[in-house]
């Protein structure tokens, strides 16, 4: 057993290391979601993240409002914004006058990502032809264009259209060899498979953060089916603590609170110090999530 002063999730707060946090939300399609996306926003803010981003849909089909959203959060709250940005459907020319218009608004932070075609997760990708080939060449574009900084996704459970692990590692160390100045990983549930992959990363020469993308289980049914399209597994220990509830909201909450401390206090007690919660634009549990992890509102 690990004695509670070795462990860093049983500090009191100010004795903590010091984390950075990040919270991704997604573009409002109605009026009511824009006004639940700003009460959670405006709920986060106080936590004090390195920076709230926002992200397109397939193919970039909800670019503009993904622009707007992302303006807004920039100049309205006072917290640094983040805009996705993908290869899918765009020149070069038309990607950059893009990123362009993020700089004229002081948006100086961009999420690069090769991005999903618009048939959907999983479908082949193909470039357009005047447009950037993947997120390495996205991210060497975007580093000519100004002082921008840079995340690009990793994936721990290896992306599920590389070959093997080898070339999986290679792409993610040519997006960080581009300019990229971060890695965040798609969800995961396994912290062994985070923890592996870190190592992994770390003997191919990556030094740069890589950050954990932490996904709250709002939905079960939701969340895993959405791991099965982008191929992240769901353990039968996660899918067996869910069964049989839902019809039950209440203690589905309550078991999904418990899963997601879980996993960020493990994760914590093994020194990571940098987490991105994908928050379905929901704050509450990630407000939990964040006084367990000795966050307190600034």
């Amino acid at each position: 057993m690990i004695e509670d002063h070795l462990r860093a999730s049983r500090l009191v707060a100010d004795k903590r290391p010091d984390l950075q946090l990040s919270f991704e939300f997604f573009p409002p399609k109605t009026d009511a979601m824009e006004e639940k996306f700003w009460e959670s926003i405006n709920k986060l803010a106080p936590l004090g993240p390195r920076f709230v981003s926002v992200t397109y849909g397939a193919g970039g089909s909800t670019r503009e409002r993904t622009l707007r959203m992302v303006r807004h959060i920039t100049s309205d709250t006072g917290v640094p914004a983040a805009a996705h940005l993908t290869c899918v459907g765009a020149s070069k020319a038309e990607i950059n006058d893009v990123i362009r218009g993020f700089e004229a608004v002081g948006v100086n932070r961009i999420v690069a990502l090769r991005g999903d075609p618009p048939e959907g997760i999983g479908q082949p990708f193909t470039p357009h032809p005047e447009g950037y080939q993947n997120a390495a060449d996205l991210v060497a574009g975007i580093r000519k264009l100004g002082d921008f900084d840079i995340s690009v996704a990793a994936y721990p459970e290896k992306h599920p259209q590389s070959a093997n692990w080898d070339e999986d590692i290679d792409n993610l160390k040519r997006k960080i060899d581009n300019g990229a100045d971060r890695a965040i990983t798609q969800m995961f549930f396994n912290n062994a498979d985070y923890l592996r992959f870190l190592e992994r990363a770390r003997k191919a020469g990556i030094s740069a953060p890589i950050v954990p993308g932490i996904q709250p289980i709002h939905s079960f049914k939701q969340i895993s089916g959405f791991a099965a399209r982008c191929g992240a597994s769901i353990p039968d220990w996660l899918a067996d603590r869910f069964e049989g509830l839902q019809d039950d909201p209440e203690t589905h909450a309550l078991v999904a609170a418990a899963v997601a401390a879980e996993q960020v206090t493990e994760l914590l007690d093994e020194g990571v110090t940098e987490f991105h919660f994908y928050t379905l634009n929901r704050a509450n549990l990630v407000l939990a999530l964040a006084r367990l992890l000795g966050r307190r509102p600034r």
